[in-house]
Parts: structure tokens; sequence; C-alpha cells
């Protein structure tokens, strides 16, 4: 499996090549086609290498191309917790009928339980899993790779942690992260970190009692 992270605006978009097929996680604003073909060239991807895309949640700046790559040969993989909320952008890009936003059809996508998840990850040749972590929206997903990388979206980081005195649904997302022991985290908006082993454990927690 290979991990290649795509640069062509302000929010990350990972793809990942697996054997059986390759997974694109999260996309930018609608309007940015041009400069993602221009990212897929650059990182020799081709278009017909994305069998499956999906959102770590569905806000207008992760899902803007989503319905231009389904109309192109990829399957939208919609988890059971984004049923529902997928046209959430909608309105918000019929604001600016430039941008020529295609709506998703959810019709066509994968539906796909977060249990079943390591199972259809492993049918691409992709050893991970996605769970929810709904702190940042009802919606929100991550997808935790067996390598240590972890895609968390806009999920705050763990540093912000400190900050709160309590926000219980952000610790039990992190809790669900960090119970996978990444090595790295991938943020959509604020970079990546690398956690050494100490660092895999909640502000506050003995290590290991996750």
């Amino acid at each position: 499996m290979e991990l290649i992270r795509l640069r062509y605006g302000n929010t990350g978009t990972f793809f990942l090549r697996g054997e059986g097929g390759g997974l694109l996680v999260d996309t930018d604003m609608a309007g940015t086609l041009p400069a993602f073909y221009r990212a897929l060239k650059a990182n020799g991807v081709g278009m017909k290498e994305i069998s499956f895309v999906m959102a770590t949640h569905f806000h207008p700046d992760h899902v803007g191309l989503i319905g231009e790559l389904t109309l192109r040969g990829a399957t939208l993989l919609l988890l059971e917790s984004q049923v529902g909320l997928v046209h959430f952008p909608d309105r918000i890009f019929a604001r600016d009928p430039r941008l020529a936003y295609k709506p998703v059809d959810e019709k066509k996508a994968k539906l796909l339980s977060f249990r079943e998840s390591r199972a259809f990850l492993s049918s691409l040749g992709i050893a991970g899993e996605i769970v929810p972590t709904p702190s940042h929206s009802e919606d929100s997903v991550s997808l935790i790779l067996d390598t240590g990388e972890a895609l968390v979206g806009d999920l705050e980081p763990l540093s912000y942690l400190a900050a709160y005195e309590e926000n219980p649904k952000l610790e039990k997302d992190w809790e669900t992260v960090l119970a996978r022991r990444p090595r790295r985290i991938f943020y959509a908006h604020a970079g990546e970190e690398t956690l050494s082993g100490s660092e895999r454990d909640l502000p506050g927690r003995k290590p290991g009692a996750l």
C-alpha cells in the first residue's frame, strides 16, 4: 500500500494505492478540479486508479469534487454515520453557480458500516480501519492504517486537549484514535505530527491506560 498526499488546495487530500484498488480521502472545494488533475499528474496518479472516494465529513471544503469524481468512474464510500448528511454543502455551493458544483448522488454510493471497514479496506490491499470521530461533526470519521498513519480530517489536534477544562467528545475521539497506536497524525488543515510512545496517551492519563 502506498500513501500519497496530493497538494493542490487548502484541505489535505490523500490517495491510498492498494493492490486491489485506490481510495481517495477528502477533496478540496468545488472549482478546484484543474488543480486536482495537476496534483494527480505531479504524483503519478491516474484518474482511473481512484476506485473509491470518501470524505472525513461532508463540509464544503472536503467534498467539493466528490460529485465530479463519481461522474468520472469513482464510487463514493459512505460510512453509516454519514447517511442523510451528504447534501449539507449543496445550498452553500449553490450561492456561487460559477463553481459548477456537482451534488453527490448517495444512491450510487457504497454504504459501509464501521464494523465492515477493515474487511473492505483489505479487499483493496489497504490494512486499516475507519472509525467514528464525531466531535467536530456528527458525520466525521477517521481512517487509521496499520502502518501507523491516521487521517483524522478536522479532528482538533491532540495538543489542544490541554486547552479544554472539559471536552468529553473530543477526549473520547482521541481515545478511539490513540487506542490504535498511530505514529503519524495527518490533519486536513493543521499539517501533520509524529507521536512518540509517550505521546500516544491522552494528557493526564497514565501510559497504556487506554
